[in-house]
C-alpha cells in the first residue's frame, strides 16, 4: 500500500494484507510499483516514479521515464549525462 498526500505524491509505502484498506492509501503491485517521492495518477491508475532528469520524457504506456536518446546496446556500461543530453561510457 502506498500513502498518497493531497498532491498525489507518494509519502510512505507499507506492506499489508489484501484485506487492509485505509483512506489515503492506494494498492500497488510488482507490475506498477510505488516509489517514495513519485506520484500516483488516478486517471491512469498508475504510479509514476520521480523524474530522474529534466530532459527525460514520460512513456505513456509504461508510466516510466525514457531518456531522449536510447542507451547504446554494445555491452559497455553507460551513465546519463544531462549536460550533453547523452549517454557516456563508463570506464570498467
Amino acid at each position: 500500500m502506498a500513502q498518497i498526500d493531497a498532491n498525489g505524491i507518494v509519502v510512505n509505502i507499507i506492506v499489508a494484507g489484501d484485506d487492509w484498506n485505509v483512506e489515503g492509501f492506494v494498492e500497488y503491485n510488482d507490475a506498477n510499483p510505488a516509489f517514495i517521492g513519485g506520484t500516483y495518477d488516478p486517471d491512469r491508475d498508475a504510479f509514476i516514479p520521480p523524474k530522474p532528469y529534466p530532459s527525460w520524457v514520460l512513456n505513456e504506456q509504461t508510466c516510466l521515464w525514457d531518456a531522449p536518446v536510447a542507451m547504446p546496446t554494445d555491452g559497455k556500461r553507460y551513465q546519463w549525462d544531462e549536460a550533453t543530453v547523452n549517454w557516456v561510457a563508463l570506464e570498467n
